[in-house]
């Protein structure tokens, strides 16, 4: 299993929405960087992800599941951008904000830490398991 981190403004698509979307989950389209498209290449059905809150928030606040492999973006014609379906599994109990990763030593190589931009990025297994101790997620 491979772990993902897959940001999204809360005024554009919350976790809310996403949790509103059940089992089956919803497609994480509009994604317009190509490094961002490729880490959804390689997803595989089952990896698991930090579902984060950009912007203003700035923080982790659940977990998705990745529900459906890459395919085709449905909010564009151009074949170059495709997508993967998440579903939501659960809340994230005590939000991890990026004031808090960035203040732990063990998080210090995590591309949220050193890349705040890109939108869909891989996390490794150490510092999933960082995040989700310092927010109190025991799956």
């Amino acid at each position: 299993m491979a772990y993902w981190l897959f940001k999204s403004e809360p005024g554009a698509w919350s976790w809310e929405d996403q949790v509103a979307k059940g089992a089956e989950g919803e497609e994480w389209n509009g994604v317009r960087n190509y490094q961002a498209r490729n880490n959804m290449r390689a997803m595989k059905i089952g990896d698991l992800g930090f579902f984060y809150h950009s912007v203003d928030e700035k923080r982790v606040v659940g977990i998705v599941e990745v529900s459906a492999l890459s395919a085709p973006d449905s909010t564009t014609d151009d074949p170059r951008w495709d997508c993967v379906h998440v579903r939501a599994v659960g809340p994230m109990p005590k939000p991890v904000t990026l004031e808090m990763c960035k203040a732990e030593p063990r998080l210090k190589d995590m591309i949220l830490v050193n890349n705040t931009r890109l939108s869909v990025q891989p996390v490794t297994e150490v510092e999933w398991k960082v995040v989700c101790e310092l927010g109190g997620y025991r799956p």
